[in-house]
């Protein structure tokens, strides 16, 4: 048995507790498995916290990081109300790497340092498997070790997850149930993935083909059903194996392409699936296809089996060699279960995977297709039409993910988003589920698009208050691992036009570390985990916000105060808030009515002046500090400053007759600089800049001389009319405007 190396650390007790429900108030039972459900519905009907009206970003964002030891591939896991001994009862997120940790957090940020962290690396001799020595490339770099999505029993308490080591050279799977209390091993494991199956495919020999850890990633997210754990691997075959969750025996294998190689099971990372009847379903990747003659190999199928992994039904597209000539392979996306519909068939699958040009056309257009299949009738393989209950197109090449379903007030919707390679990205994508058929086109489309598509995940109230929820990987598939900030953005689920949150909107608040790919967020008890290749992000309700989150002032002579500008302050807490202080840096001040407390639920108002003390654009932070658990909320503010001063920034002309000339007025313009200011142009411009006329005897200004602006109205029209004067020159802070306005009568 190899040594483990472990650290148990222990949770310091913070005063501050963030603004959510407590640990013992909770009747939400978590996210245990890879997107919240065995039917891979993304969807948590249990989130009473956060609406479409809260999460907006004046008070919605990040509230604090978790660092991590490598890459988080795998979807973070949340269980509630979990007593770890000595510590006390806690919100628990569960997180899991490819540097072969795996860390138990406080949710709620009441302390960055882990519950517990388990590692199963013993360096020098027991060390991550280097991305170069898998055949799967460096798809995952640097290093190959916990990919797939952990399963967690609530009721026993154990976190099943399967590591990948490399021991002296040797690479080593292996499965581990690990207490969630404790991080502590259970059932005696772990135990080596070790499994061979009849046939003389790759890597067979006397008939059997063994199962080599160094060319098999454990990618899937693992299922746990009916007292089983079930794991599914990509690589030299597609494999799928049984263990049973309190012996951790291996009770049976299935194996994707038994005569021949490829066609693994990848899914973007998706959890195998299960329906009501306890059968599982995976898709496989390229490779070849035999079943409808008799053959055992299924590349580019979806696969319907019993608990022991005997295939009970199938199906693969008729343009199934199509696909596999041109690395179109139906499992790039994962399967979604869905359960008692109304309409003629209440049983479905939904999947759509890579497709589109050469193999793929829909009338005049090449796309991908999008599957409906009947459970009880998978519909095999038909080279002239598929035996499926629907077909309609996405509009992009690839589908890199798994749908998320939602029935809403008024509709049932699943959602997708695309990979059209080389296009820009596709939209996240809402279709209505109704009668157990899709609708044909959306009906909602996001305003932005994804450059590597998306898996949703779906927040609500039963059927109220829906969000979907994203993570955008901002770099190219290619460039691993990508240096760009994830971002996470949420929609309302019944407008998905209608962008609630972009943590780009405050990216010097909300910036998430960099993002890894494919996984879905997942969002608990008001809060949303976002795995990074560096950190967990977690976001959700700020206790205190501040709006606007950025304040600009316009052009401001040197030395000259501008008028306030108002920053909201409201605490979102359910208890008083106690503020420390309220500080404006640069060239601004304030003034406000929020130090010493803030009641709960309560607002503030903070005045801002700007005073520029040199020309050019100045900056600076308003800064408020008090006792919440993010105890510091900022504005950025900006402004211009200039050293050409004008006699005023409005010129009224009051009403003149139609078509005659008023008085002339007089502005002057006064160098407070240090240099001479040179000055290229006095314009007017603006919806009336016919009705206005300027001379000036500005040329160039030497410190401490003025010149002279001198202008006149003459209305063309009845009514108000107005106009600017610009003033352009070398000066940091050019153009120096000023307004004009007059009424013809």
């Amino acid at each position: 048995m190899t040594r483990l190396a472990r650290r148990l650390l222990a949770l310091p007790v913070l005063l501050n507790l963030f603004a959510a429900l407590p640990a013992f108030t909770q009747t939400f039972s978590g996210v245990l498995t890879w997107h919240n459900d065995n039917g891979r519905t993304g969807q948590n009907l249990q989130e009473t916290i956060l609406t479409p009206t809260n999460v907006n970003v004046n008070t919605f964002g990040k509230l604090f990081s978790l660092p991590v030891d490598g890459n988080i591939f795998a979807q973070p896991l949340y269980v509630p109300n979990v007593t770890i001994p000595n510590q006390g009862v806690h919100n628990v997120v569960y997180v899991a790497t490819e540097n072969d940790s795996v860390y138990a957090f406080d949710a709620d940020g009441l302390s960055t340092t882990p519950l517990w962290q388990v590692g199963f690396l013993d360096p020098p001799n027991i060390v991550p498997q280097p991305c170069t020595t898998a055949n799967i490339g460096c798809v995952i770099t640097p290093n190959v070790g916990i990919t797939g999505t952990p399963v967690i029993d609530s009721i026993s308490q154990t976190l099943y997850v399967v590591s990948n080591t490399q021991e002296n050279g040797t690479v080593i799977q292996r499965l581990h149930a690990l207490d969630i209390t404790t991080g502590t091993e259970k059932f005696n494991g772990p135990v080596p993935i070790q499994m061979t199956y009849p046939g003389t495919g790759s890597g067979s020999k006397k008939g059997l083909v063994t199962f080599n850890p160094a060319h098999q990633l454990q990618r899937p997210g693992l299922l746990l059903l009916n007292g089983a754990v079930y794991i599914a691997w990509v690589g030299t075959h597609g494999w799928l194996a049984k263990y049973d969750a309190t012996s951790l025996m291996q009770e049976a294998v299935f194996n994707t392409t038994p005569n021949v190689n490829i066609a693994g099971i990848w899914m973007s990372g998706a959890g195998i699936a299960a329906d009501s009847q306890g059968n599982i379903y995976v898709v496989t990747a390229d490779g070849p296809f035999d079943v409808n003659t008799g053959g055992v190999d299924y590349g580019d199928s979806v696969i319907k089996l019993n608990s022991n992994l005997q295939v009970e039904d199938y199906f693969s597209p008729m343009d199934q060699s199509c696909r596999a000539m041109h690395d179109l392979d139906l499992g790039s996306g994962g399967a979604m279960v869905l359960n008692s519909l109304p309409g003629p068939t209440p049983d479905e699958v939904l999947i759509s995977g890579k497709g589109g040009s050469p193999c793929d056309l829909f009338g005049t257009t090449y796309a991908d297709p999008f599957y409906v299949l009947n459970q009880h009738a998978m519909g095999g393989y038909n080279a002239t039409q598929d035996q499926v209950i629907q077909t309609i197109k996405v509009s992009s090449t690839f589908v890199y993910g798994t749908p998320a379903f939602w029935n809403g007030p008024s509709a049932a919707y699943v959602y997708v988003s695309g990979f059209p390679r080389g296009q820009g990205g596709d939209y996240l994508r809402a279709f209505t589920l109704s009668n157990g058929l899709l609708s044909t086109t959306p009906s909602s489309l996001s305003k932005d698009r994804y450059p590597q598509g998306a898996t949703p995940a779906v927040s609500a109230n039963g059927g109220l208050n829906g969000i979907v929820w994203a993570f955008k990987r901002q770099d190219s598939l290619d460039n691993n691992p990508g240096s760009s900030p994830a971002l996470l953005e949420a929609y309302d689920a019944t407008n998905l036009a209608k962008l609630l949150y972009n943590s780009n909107q405050n990216a010097t608040r909300d910036q998430a570390g960099p993002g890894t790919k494919f996984f879905p967020p997942t969002i608990a008890n008001g809060h949303v985990y976002l795995g990074t290749q560096t950190e967990l992000d977690v976001y959700g309700l700020l206790p205190v916000s501040l709006n606007p989150t950025t304040e600009s002032f316009v052009v401001r002579a040197v030395g000259v105060t501008s008028p306030a500008k108002v920053v909201t302050l409201k605490n979102i807490q359910t208890k008083a808030l106690s503020v420390t202080s309220v500080s404006a840096g640069g060239d601004f001040r304030e003034t406000d009515n929020c130090v010493p407390s803030v009641a709960a639920g309560a607002t503030c108002t903070i005045n801002v002046t700007f005073t520029p003390t040199s020309s050019g654009t100045r900056t600076g932070t308003l800064t408020v500090t008090d006792d919440a658990p993010i105890n510091t909320s900022t504005v950025a503010l900006t402004g211009i400053g200039t050293f050409v001063k004008l006699s005023g920034t409005t010129l009224p002309f009051g009403s003149v007759p139609v078509n005659q000339t008023s008085a002339a007025k007089k502005m002057t313009a006064k160098n407070v600089g240090p240099n001479t200011v040179n000055f290229n142009n006095v314009a007017i411009t603006g919806a009336n800049a016919a009705d206005f006329s300027q001379t000036n005897n500005c040329t160039a200004l030497a410190p401490g001389a003025s010149c002279t602006l001198t202008v006149t109205f003459t209305p063309s029209a009845a009514g108000a009319r107005s106009a600017t004067i610009t003033v352009t020159d070398d000066d940091a802070g050019s153009p120096q405007t000023v307004a004009l306005s007059g009424t013809g009568s």
